[in-house]
Parts: C-alpha cells; structure tokens; sequence
C-alpha cells in the first residue's frame, strides 16, 4: 500500500509544488512513532501539514491546525476535521472522512458552508490539485441546484 501511494504521489507531484496535507500524515502503531520525515523524504513537492489526529505522535510535528489560503478567486479554509469547517467561508477542504462522502454542505441556521473531502480514499488514492478539486466541486453544485 505504501509504495503505491508513494508512486501515485509522485507522479502527480512535482518537485517544485506545494502539497497542502490536512492530516493523518502517518499515524502510531504498536505504541511506536512512525518516521514522518523518512515518508517525507521518498515524496515529491513541499509538504505543509495541517494536524490530524492521528499526526499527534509522529515527526511531523505541526502545529497548524488551520490554515485559510486564498486560490483562484476563493478563500478556503482547510482543517482535518469536517466538524472544524468555519462557516465564515464558502468552502472548507477537509480529510479525516475516508470514503464517507465527497461533498457536504453544513448549515447553521440560514448559512451554510461547503465541506471537500480532499482525502485520497475519495481520489484515487492520490493528490488532486486545485483545478480538479473545484470541477468536481462545480459539477456537484449543479446538481444540487437540481435538485432544490
């Protein structure tokens, strides 16, 4: 599993790109902490992490556990864990969800956000950069409007 994940990444990545990683970069096994930066190392691209749960006990040693960037006309809030989703922003890009769901829209009274799992269970198992976040994200906003 490893290397494939490594060989999708690095196909995907280049050498001079940024990776945003929202979390569960590697995780504890065994009571034993797994060597981030040796996994950090066999990886194209340079790597921001944002904290996962599970990233509490590895070498990443990250402290952000939010990060707000702003891409192509958006301001996107990134956190690991859906529940985290800011609703000051139209669209959150989370993890921690595995499989569960692409998509998802929070509300909170009459606002609503829009949370993107961005996890590789949803992608293929690997990395997808902006622009194929946001078609997907464009496609799924038309059937929404069909079907309100």
């Amino acid at each position: 599993m490893n290397s494939s994940l490594i060989r999708n990444w690095n196909q995907r990545v280049k050498p001079e790109d940024t990776v945003f990683h929202v979390g569960d970069f590697c995780f504890q096994k065994n009571n034993q902490s797994l060597k981030a930066k040796s996994w950090e190392d066999k990886l194209n691209g340079k790597i921001i992490h944002i904290k996962g749960n599970h990233d509490k006990n590895n070498s990443t040693k990250t402290i952000i556990e939010r990060l707000v960037i702003k891409y192509g006309g958006k301001r996107i809030n990134l956190v690991h864990k859906p529940e985290h989703a800011d609703i000051n922003y139209e669209i959150n890009f989370t993890g921690h969800v595995h499989e569960k769901w692409k998509f998802k829209r929070i509300r909170m009274g009459e606002a609503f956000t829009d949370c993107i799992n961005v996890g590789v269970d949803v992608n293929k198992f690997m990395p997808v950069s902006f622009n194929e976040i946001i078609r997907e994200y464009s496609k799924w906003l038309r059937k929404q409007e069909i079907n309100i």
